[in-house]
């Protein structure tokens, strides 16, 4: 049976994440989190500076000392920056706040987009992220593009720094949704949109389960015979 490449895409705080985790142990494929990925970027370059702050033309000087991998530890995905687990590291605020700065740098992009294109490059495999189905594979033969109201989108995501000890008010996470969404859908480089064979869903009313048996059922479809 030929393996797939599964792309995706949409706005920050849809779950993109988490759909592409599960469906990825379902089909016994390969996450990849590229978001994540642009994140421990991110955070790599706010530790080169200790003012708080990111230089982008040291951070684009640097790309060759970065290496970003995953692991799963006690079941869930892990994300490794340089061999440390930067797991948590990566969703704190300051690194919300700074990564489409960072993820609209030509080089970043380049140099993020060929790591991703070589994950995946025996397919099987599960990626989301904003540009995947448009840039990253966009010849991959299912595509999904994820969007939900804002609102919902930032309390789904203060629930999730809620768990993992990050506290920041609500008021703060709708407004770094809101700005993530202009930032990435003006930047020029690789913009979030939806690519034109893309299943749009809007998950705004949708629990999780609905959300996932939505994607597996367009992924068996795909699959010859059925799994």
């Amino acid at each position: 049976m030929d393996k797939l490449i599964i792309a995706i895409d949409g706005y920050a705080g849809t779950g993109k994440s988490s759909q592409a985790i599960r469906l990825a142990k379902k089909l016994n494929y390969t996450y990849i989190d590229t978001g994540a990925m642009y994140r421990a970027v991110t955070l790599y370059g706010l530790n080169q500076e200790p003012r708080g702050t990111i230089d982008l033309n040291l951070l684009n000087h640097s790309l060759n000392h970065i290496n970003i991998h995953f692991e799963e530890v006690k079941k869930e995905n892990q994300t490794f920056l340089n061999n440390k687990n930067v797991t948590k590291a990566i969703r704190e605020p300051r690194v919300l706040k700074y990564v489409s700065k960072v993820a609209a740098e030509k080089a970043v992009r380049s140099f993020l987009t060929k790591k991703q294109q070589f994950l995946g490059k025996d397919k099987g495999v599960v990626i989301d992220g904003r540009d995947i189905g448009t840039v990253v594979f966009p010849l991959a033969s299912c595509k999904f593009f994820l969007t939900a109201d804002a609102e919902v989108r930032a309390k789904r995501r203060y629930l999730e720094q809620q768990k993992i000890g990050i506290k920041e008010t609500f008021e703060d996470v709708l407004i770094n949704i809101t700005k993530r969404d202009n930032q990435d859908k003006s930047r020029t480089i690789s913009p979030l949109k939806k690519a034109k064979d893309a299943i749009e869903i809007d998950v705004s009313a949708l629990n999780i389960d609905e959300v996932f048996h939505i994607l597996y059922d367009q992924v068996l479809d795909k699959l010859e015979p059925r799994i």
